[in-house]
């Protein structure tokens, strides 16, 4: 690449390169030695096209989560199926990998801004600022943004806007879908608010089994689903439908019992 080539948005890619490479090296342990990460799906990523494919996922932490999906996708992509083992495959990363963040979240102290610049698309959030209910309309821009990415490459977006888990899928991501028809590829991950905290940057409790399932692409009509419709196949894809609620406890006491067992089978 030459030297100041750039991206749609204007940040330098061998600056985007090391920071992934620098991050990446520094985060590979909380996935990989710390807590254990199990994946199950990656192999998705290798039929995919290069750009206008969209990532949607419930959310748990604010940065652990995403920090996640960029070992697993690099890794997937460089040959390793369901597996982060060898952190070599952080040598030549995904460089049109991006994900819609908070503004406000984004600039709050200086680790939040180096996460930027490695792939973030900043929006307003248009029903909540600095912790109080609010109620503005969506920024052209920021929609803008989000097509610029689809356009360049691939973009990994968390539609309940919330780490707080079943909370609604808001309508935004489904006018999105339905104006720019991306791949849609559900994931769902669960374990990471054991593991750190709600920004998910300490870690909270070690020897947590976390999971990331890579879900097939998500059969949308774009020209006849409704964005309810949307709402409700993304509701179910990433498992925050309410009727997902009764199933939470007994899926996390056998979480727990394997984990369990694991720790035994190795003392």
């Amino acid at each position: 690449m030459g030297l100041l080539k750039r991206n749609p948005f204007g940040h330098i890619l061998i600056v985007k390169t090391w920071l992934i490479r620098i991050l990446g090296a520094m985060t590979h342990r909380r996935y990989r030695g710390f807590n254990e990460l199990q994946i199950e799906g990656s192999e998705v990523f290798k039929d995919l096209p290069e750009t206008n494919v969209l990532f949607v996922s419930n959310h748990q932490t604010y940065f652990a989560d995403v920090v996640a999906m960029f070992h697993v996708f690099n890794a997937s992509l460089s040959g390793r199926t369901d597996s982060i083992k060898n952190i070599g495959y952080l040598w030549n990363p995904k460089l049109n990998l991006y994900y819609v963040a908070a503004k406000e979240t984004m600039r709050a102290g200086l680790l939040a801004r180096i996460l930027a610049y490695a792939g973030a698309i900043t929006v307003e959030r248009t029903w909540r600022s600095k912790g109080k209910e609010i109620n503005r309309q969506v920024k052209m821009s920021d929609i803008t943004n989000i097509r610029r990415a689809l356009e360049d490459g691939w973009v990994i977006t968390f539609p309940q806007g919330t780490t707080k888990p079943f909370k609604p899928i808001r309508k935004g991501t489904a006018h999105i879908i339905r104006q720019y028809k991306p791949i849609v590829i559900p994931i769902v991950i669960d374990g990471f608010r054991r593991s750190f905290d709600k920004k998910g940057i300490r870690i909270k409790k070690r020897g947590i089994l976390q999971s990331m399932v890579i879900k097939k692409p998500l059969d949308i009509d774009y020209e006849n689903d409704s964005i309810d419709d949307i709402v409700s196949k993304l509701e179910y894809a990433i498992e925050q439908h309410p009727s997902f609620l009764k199933v939470i406890p007994q899926a996390e006491l056998e979480a727990e019992e394997e984990l369990n067992k694991k720790r035994r089978f190795e003392y």
